[in-house]
């Protein structure tokens, strides 16, 4: 099922490079973009974690990803990109 808080593909092709496998192992689960996807519902519905729909990864995944990701400083990097493209 596709939100509208989903990336496009013209957005992930802009951004897939900043999470590269060498970032996060190569025993993924899910996929990258999934778990982006679960991010930004949350951050565009303000919905709390645990309401995260279940067609995306588990919540606790999504979050973990968020935060690794936050604390890396990826997120500022990411959505730079995507306000220059806009």
């Amino acid at each position: 099922m596709r939100y509208q808080s989903d990336l496009t593909d013209n957005q992930w092709k802009l951004i897939k490079d900043y999470f590269s496998v060498g970032n996060y192992g190569n025993r993924r689960k899910h996929s990258v973009r999934e778990l982006i996807n679960g991010v930004f519902y949350v951050v565009k519905n303000g919905c709390q974690w645990r309401m995260l729909p279940k067609d995306f990864p588990p919540y606790s995944t999504v979050h973990t990803f968020y935060r690794r990701c936050r604390l890396r400083g990826i997120w500022e990097k990411v959505m730079s990109e995507l306000e220059k493209r806009d």
